[in-house]
């Protein structure tokens, strides 16, 4: 998938700000950056739930159209589940809103469900589950119907850590079954353990992009970045090299530092 120069404006609002990157298939792609940054406004471009002002997304060396939405799996953050609907029928319903049909729908959900350990849920009304077996039911109508781009806003909320850490091998494993995934959050610790590539959004802004190789200070040379204060409200200009550490010096910065056994990629300290 690649996003290039794509802006949105609403009335008084740069909601997106020429913002370009580009997400390799069949990797983990972590999109950061705190709340009312720009990343939900993306997240709803690419759908197609709203447009851009200005720029291109593509899907496979496309331009995303309207049919290019069933190849796309999309888990938001507001989960969006029928209460007084059964737990089964409202699978099959997404699954087949999908393009499955009512046979094939039905195998791959038993299976999923399975899998979750939720099968004996399917003729339970929603209203009756958990937060965190609700939002297993939203992450299967997610990817039952095989999609080539998950997308996942805040996925891990809500979950406890043993939970947490099951929806966490099932995301890695659809990566390495093919699916290019996109990863939406301000957790840096949930971005450090599965994400192979990061882009950081803050005022509707591409702050930063790049691999853990490039980030971590294994390329060669030095590269500069623009780092943006929260506590200040602005840029910073500073240098990242192979051999030394980053960190901008004004309070509450992003800190960019090699990956060593006890230090991070990088991270956002609390705001």
């Amino acid at each position: 998938m690649k996003i290039e120069s794509v802006s949105k404006s609403y009335t008084g609002h740069k909601a997106l700000d020429d913002v370009s990157f580009e997400v390799p298939r069949g990797s983990i792609y972590g999109l950061l950056g705190p709340n009312g940054a720009g990343k939900t406004t993306l997240i709803r471009a690419v759908n197609r739930i709203i447009m851009p002002d200005s720029g291109h997304i593509y899907l496979d060396g496309k331009e995303v159209t309207s049919k290019d939405i069933y190849h796309i799996g999309y888990m938001p953050e507001e989960r969006g589940l029928y209460m007084k609907m059964k737990v089964g029928e409202q699978a099959l319903l997404f699954a087949r809103l999908k393009g499955l049909d009512k046979q094939e729908a039905t195998i791959r959900l038993k299976k999923w469900f399975t899998r979750l350990s939720i099968q004996n849920w399917w003729d339970k009304k929603v209203e009756d589950l958990s937060k965190g077996m609700a939002q297993k039911i939203q992450f299967i109508v997610t990817v039952v119907h095989e999609p080539k781009l998950l997308i996942f806003d805040e996925p891990f909320s809500g979950f406890d850590p043993i939970n947490a850490d099951l929806l966490k091998q099932e995301i890695l494993g659809l990566r390495d079954r093919g699916a290019t995934v996109i990863f939406s959050t301000h957790n840096m610790s949930s971005v450090e353990e599965i994400c192979d590539n990061i882009t950081l959004i803050n005022k509707s802004r591409n702050i930063l992009s790049g691999s853990g190789g490039f980030m971590d200070g294994s390329g060669q040379g030095n590269t500069e970045y623009f780092v943006w204060s929260v506590e200040g409200q602005k840029e910073v200009s500073v240098t990242v090299t192979a051999d030394n550490d980053c960190t901008a010096t004004a309070a509450k910065m992003i800190v960019i530092q090699p990956r060593t056994e006890t230090g991070p990629l990088y991270r956002i300290p609390n705001r």
